[in-house]
């Protein structure tokens, strides 16, 4: 199966520069032929029962199956098969994931991540749970296209899986940090609320701050143990972003008391990426992440390079962390689309008053890591080694 990558660089060469018209497009579809998204678990026209099957990467109508609590994928053959909704589907998670009827384990790819949730009896949590787990689904399905290796360390790997704790902080305190450590990514809940979560951008003077920006920066932590730790990349790593050896309390002291570094943006995505190496890897693989996403969901909708053509200065091969690996001109393709979309966007934010919808410049420097990223995240998805093309 092609990954997520090559998935958008191929419709980029089919249909980003088309003459055709954008009518056809690839968003997911009801039986009724009526559009249906990710987060849909009912068709609100026919009213026909929907849900999300990872491995195809859709969502789908369904039919009953043969015994209750089965169902059947729309239009599969007799012998398909069979699927039951993850266990969460009725909880204030409203979870539209399916879970082979075979798999013993009742929760989905991604619930089955979470080790701890928040008191549910409380209705204000029940609605930042479910805020929470629409943005981290989000997250599991990008992960699993690009074929990054997943599991949970709850209940499948506990030495090299992923776990999620979605805490709230006590009022008499201490607030709970939102992080990473050893496979466990931790979430105050409180981002969740949207007053809260604008406080603390604002507080922090920071352009972008999300549940999913949250979700993917963390998840950047976990893959940098899981895929540069102890591997050959540990030395290129170094010699791109830094050593990561270096004071990280010390480092993140020295941020709060003087701020970045005056030259942050010719060198770094964000200004929090000149911390200290490891927040500069967590900034570039999220912001790699965004990226892609983007661009696939405006791909699947048909938007093309004529509907938002722009005069901008486009990158070359020679910008690429290295310019000699087989899939270059894809990856320079890829970027320039998005930064032709992302201007336009912007532009569509302003015209109704909000703030840009990508509050970001990406350098030089920032490209070649964000080609580092994308070189290891093809050799984790079992893609041919690539050590003996980089410089």
């Amino acid at each position: 199966m092609l990954s997520i990558f090559e998935t958008i660089t191929r419709r980029l060469i089919e249909a980003w520069k088309s003459d055709s018209p954008t009518g056809k497009k690839s968003c997911f579809s009801c039986r009724c032929g009526r559009p249906v998204y990710f987060r849909n678990s009912l068709c609100l026209a026919c009213h026909a029962p929907l849900g999300y099957e990872p491995e195809l990467q859709q969502v789908r109508a369904l039919t009953a199956g043969p015994r209750p609590g089965t169902c059947l994928i729309d239009g599969a053959e007799e012998d398909a098969a069979l699927w039951k909704r993850c266990e969460n589907f009725e909880s204030p998670a409203g979870c539209n994931w399916l879970v082979p009827t075979e798999d013993e384990e009742p929760l989905c790819r991604s619930c089955r991540l979470n080790r701890t949730i928040p008191n549910l009896d409380d209705p204000e949590n029940a609605l930042w749970w479910r805020k929470i787990e629409n943005a981290k689904r989000r997250l599991v399905a990008q992960l699993l296209s690009l074929g990054l290796p997943l599991a949970s360390k709850v209940s499948e790997d506990p030495e090299r899986g992923v776990m999620f704790d979605f805490l709230r902080s006590p009022e008499e305190g201490p607030r709970v940090l939102t992080g990473h450590a050893q496979g466990l990514i931790t979430l105050n809940v409180e981002e969740a609320d949207d007053s809260v979560r604008e406080k603390i951008r604002h507080q922090l003077h920071e352009p972008y701050r999300t549940l999913l920006g949250h979700f993917r920066h963390e998840i950047g932590h976990y893959y940098w143990d899981r895929l540069v730790w102890d591997t050959p990349w540990l030395e290129k790593f170094r010699e791109l972003f830094g050593d990561e050896r270096q004071d990280y309390a010390q480092a993140l002291k020295r941020n709060y008391e003087q701020g970045p570094p005056a030259y942050w943006q010719d060198e770094f995505i964000s200004s929090y990426a000149s911390v200290h190496p490891w927040e500069d890897w967590a900034e570039t693989w999220a912001h790699y992440l965004h990226v892609v996403d983007s661009l696939d969901t405006a791909l699947r909708f048909g938007l093309r390079g004529e509907d938002v053509e722009q005069a901008v200065e486009p990158f070359s091969v020679e910008d690429l962390y290295d310019p000699t690996v087989p899939d270059a001109e894809r990856v320079i393709l890829l970027i320039n689309s998005w930064i032709q979309l992302t201007t336009v966007l912007n532009e569509l934010a302003r015209s109704m008053g909000q703030h840009d919808f990508y509050p970001f410049v990406m350098s030089r420097p920032v490209l070649r890591k964000m080609h580092f990223i994308q070189l290891i995240v093809k050799e984790a998805r079992g893609g041919r080694p690539l050590f003996e093309f980089h410089k």
